[in-house]
C-alpha cells in the first residue's frame, strides 16, 4: 500500500480541525445530555465510516476490509476504556460539566501515544517479524487474563499512580472550575481535575498496549493502523456520555472483548501456516461483539440509567465563591508581577 505524504498530512488536518470544532462545540462547560452525545457519536461514526469508504475506492476492497476491521477492533476495545472513565469519574465525584475538557485532553493525549506506539511497532515488525508471534502471545494471554477477571472491577482509590500523585504534587480537594491547577496562598497546587487527568491518561496507554498489537493482526499497514485507531478513539468522548449510565447492562461485554483478543491473536499466531482472509475477521470480530451486547442487553431487560457506584477516591467537593475569589489565577500573578518590576525601573 502506497501512501503519498500528503495523505498523512490529510488526515491530520481533518482530525485536527474535527478536534477544533469539537471544543468550539464545548468551549463551555455544560452538562453533555444523551441526545447531544448520540448526534455527536453519528458524527464521529460518520465519519469513520466515510474514510473507509475512501480507503476501498482508492487503495480496493482488501484494503478497505482491513481498515473496517482494525476500525471496529479498536471501537469495541475502546468501550472497556470507557467503563473505566466512569469508574474514575464517580470515584473523583467529578462534575458532569467538567468531564468534557478532561476527556478532550485525553484523547488528544491518546493520539499522541498511540502514534508513537503504532510507529514503534511498525518498526519492530519491519527489523523483527518474529515480534508478531510476541504480540500474538500477549494478546492471548490477555484476553484470557480478561476473561478470568471479567468480573472485577477497576478502584481508582487504590491505583498507584494516584498515591504517588498525590506524594509528589500538592492537591487541593475542591473543584475550581475547570482549572486543572490554581495558585493559594502563593502556591501552585494541583486540583482534583489534574489528579483526574492522569488516570485517564495512564488508562489509555495501559488500553494501547492491548489494542495497538490486535489491530497489528489484521493490517501491517501503518497507515490503516493509525487512522483506524485515530477515528475509532476521536469518538470516546460522545460513546462516555452516551453509554455511562448503561455500564451495568452490559454484563458480558468483557468477555466478548476477551474473546476478540483472543481470537486475533489466534489469527496472528497462524500467520505463517494458514491464510484467514480480512473478511472472515472482519465478520468474527462483528460477530463476537454484536452476541455479547445483545446478550447483554437481554438479561439486563427493564433496567434503565443510573449512576455508577464505587468506592470515593477523596472527600472532594465543588469550591466556595469564597475559595474561588481567594484562588489566584496560575499567570495572571506573574503579568502582574512584571508590570510591578517595569513600574520599578
Amino acid at each position: 500500500m502506497s501512501v503519498p505524504l500528503w495523505a498523512w498530512f490529510a488526515v491530520l488536518g481533518v482530525i485536527l480541525a474535527m478536534l477544533v470544532i469539537d471544543l468550539v462545540a464545548h468551549r463551555k462547560a455544560h452538562v453533555i445530555g444523551v441526545r447531544e452525545a448520540a448526534i455527536w457519536s453519528v458524527v464521529w461514526v460518520t465519519l469513520g465510516v466515510a474514510f473507509g469508504v475512501v480507503i476501498w475506492s482508492i487503495w480496493g476492497a482488501e484494503f478497505g476490509q482491513q481498515y473496517f476491521a482494525g476500525y471496529l477492533i479498536e471501537k469495541s476495545l475502546a468501550v472497556d476504556n470507557v467503563f473505566v472513565w466512569a469508574i474514575i469519574f464517580a470515584a473523583f465525584a467529578v462534575p458532569r460539566e467538567f468531564q468534557h475538557r478532561v476527556l478532550f485532553l485525553g484523547v488528544l493525549g491518546a493520539l499522541v501515544f498511540r502514534g508513537i506506539f503504532i510507529a514503534a511497532g511498525a518498526a519492530l515488525i519491519e527489523n523483527f517479524s518474529w515480534v508478531l508471534y510476541v504480540f500474538a502471545a500477549f494478546l492471548i494471554y490477555t484476553g484470557w487474563q480478561m476473561f478470568r477477571s471479567r468480573n472485577e472491577h477497576v478502584h481508582p482509590e487504590k491505583s498507584r499512580v494516584l498515591r504517588l500523585f498525590r506524594r509528589f504534587v500538592p492537591m487541593t480537594d475542591a473543584f475550581h472550575g475547570q482549572k486543572f491547577l490554581v495558585r493559594k496562598a502563593g502556591v501552585v497546587v494541583a486540583t482534583p481535575l489534574l489528579a483526574v487527568l492522569v488516570l485517564v491518561e495512564i488508562t489509555d496507554i495501559v488500553f494501547a498496549v492491548d489494542s495497538i498489537p490486535a489491530i497489528f493482526a489484521v493490517t501491517s499497514e501503518p497507515f490503516l493502523v493509525f487512522t483506524a485507531n485515530a477515528f475509532a478513539i476521536l469518538g470516546l468522548r460522545a460513546m462516555y456520555f452516551l453509554l455511562a449510565d448503561l455500564i451495568h447492562r452490559f454484563v458480558y461485554l468483557k468477555v466478548g472483548l476477551s474473546f476478540v483478543l483472543i481470537w486475533v491473536g489466534i489469527k496472528m499466531l497462524l500467520l505463517d501456516v494458514l491464510y484467514i482472509p480480512t473478511t472472515v475477521s472482519l465478520a468474527v470480530v462483528a460477530t463476537i461483539i454484536t452476541v455479547s451486547i445483545v446478550v447483554s442487553l437481554r438479561a439486563t431487560r427493564g433496567q434503565g440509567r443510573r449512576a455508577i457506584e464505587t468506592e470515593a477516591a477523596g472527600a472532594f467537593r465543588i469550591a466556595t465563591p469564597e475559595e474561588e475569589a481567594e484562588a489566584e489565577p496560575l499567570f495572571r500573578r506573574r503579568r502582574a508581577s512584571a508590570r510591578a518590576s517595569v513600574t520599578r525601573r
